[in-house]
């Protein structure tokens, strides 16, 4: 049976927003209550609270290695735990409900375990459990693989998996709680004047989420704007109205600059007088990727016309395996030397409004320089600018733009 998207609404509420009974009995009168004007609610949520990590730990006390089929396995629990919890706290209100698991909600993954990406959706339990007027609660974070293993689809995947359900379900918009209200110019925890957007667009979002930004996971933003699903980032501890994820083309581009982040744990290497010929950062940074290294910002500068230097950033969890990679590669090319800087931070800018207005990335430049906050790399798009920064700088600098570009009156 297909409902009209009007009636069906899919909301995720992540694990502090179920991380003890009362959370849940909360999240259950909510529900409850939006039940009154929309007859067909799925669910999706994670696991109570700390309990992913606490798995985690777990399978680590049993073995060094924990092989990933059983590690998928383990971890998954904790969604399953979440989801019963919700749909006895709901049968007990009154609200007839019924749980799935990803695989029981017809969610099919690659074969690839911890990190597997969503292939298809089969919804018939999910539309034959709202047909006999049930709240449909499914676990986020997991799957089912080609052999009928649980596999998990990464961390944050819970909100990749609600915005899925809903492209596929047709529902009229993905509601996302959280502990937080919306989604902020940037972090209030370290600029207390950042105020809650209204609205942003999946573009905007898609940035700050993969700068820094916690609210979303990107992979679920990208999930959205594919499939044109609207978002709302809301808190499960209050009634208030969120921030609203959106086509930029549904709103008045008034602003060149939405919002600012900063990632504090990045680090910077640079290969030094690498021959300037073809394949030699092609054969870098496939070499990085076969060690499962992501590499942010990239400059190649041009020392002489026979030699360049290639440098990067990475996250400085990744310095050690990072450096030994890029050692070896300069070993193979004749390189120079590797250098490394651990102690950077990267500061951006981000909105869609930078496009139509000029001299943006000036005034950033300006703003660093007047502060004597010394530019290490930069790195553009058309609606972002990053500059990496001394650490130590890196909050004043956040702080700095955000009062440049005058944020906290948006």
């Amino acid at each position: 049976m297909t409902f009209q998207a009007a009636e069906l609404l899919v909301q995720k509420f992540g694990g502090t927003s179920v991380g003890n009974p009362e959370r849940i009995r909360a999240v259950a009168q909510r529900v409850a209550k939006t039940k009154l004007t929309t007859p067909n609610i799925v669910v999706v949520v994670s696991a109570m609270g700390d309990t992913t990590d606490e798995l985690i730990r777990l399978a680590y006390q049993v073995s060094d290695s924990p092989t990933p089929r059983e590690y998928d396995a383990l971890i998954s629990t904790g969604e399953n735990v979440s989801a019963a919890l919700l749909a006895m706290a709901l049968n007990a209100q009154g609200i007839p409900a019924v749980s799935l698991t990803g695989p029981q909600a017809g969610i099919y993954t690659e074969s690839t375990y911890s990190k597997a990406r969503i292939t298809k959706v089969d919804p018939a339990r999910i539309w034959k459990e709202l047909d006999l007027g049930h709240v449909v609660v499914v676990t986020g974070f997991q799957g089912i693989n080609e052999l009928n293993d649980v596999t998990t689809i990464g961390r944050g995947g819970s909100d990749t998996s609600a915005v899925v359900l809903a492209a596929t379900l047709g529902a009229k918009e993905c509601e996302i709680y959280t502990d937080v209200d919306g989604v902020y110019t940037t972090d209030p925890r370290v600029v207390p004047q950042a105020v809650k957007l209204a609205s942003i667009s999946y573009d905007e979002m898609l940035e700050l989420a993969a700068l820094g930004a916690k609210v979303l996971h990107p992979r679920s933003v990208e999930c959205a704007k594919e499939n044109r699903v609207r978002l709302h980032v809301r808190s499960s501890f209050t009634e208030a109205t969120g921030t609203i994820v959106k086509e930029e083309s549904e709103m008045e581009v008034n602003r060149p600059v939405t919002g600012a982040t900063l990632m504090e744990s990045e680090a910077i290497i640079t290969i030094q007088n690498v021959q300037d010929r073809p394949g030699v950062a092609g054969h870098l940074f496939t070499q990085l990727a076969n060690a499962t290294i992501n590499v942010d910002m990239i400059i190649q500068s041009s020392e002489t016309s026979q030699e360049n230097d290639i440098t990067f950033t990475i996250n400085e969890s990744d310095l050690t395996a990072a450096t030994l990679v890029t050692q070896e590669v300069a070993r193979d090319i004749g390189a120079a030397g590797v250098k490394t800087d651990p102690l950077v931070a990267k500061v951006s800018i981000v909105g869609v409004g930078m496009i139509s207005k000029p001299g943006i990335a000036a005034k950033m430049f300006k703003v660093l320089a007047d502060h004597n906050i010394n530019i290490k790399l930069i790195s553009t798009s058309e609606i972002k600018i990053s500059c990496a920064v001394a650490r130590q700088d890196g909050r004043r600098a956040l702080q700095l733009l955000h009062d440049a570009f005058e944020l906290d009156q948006l």
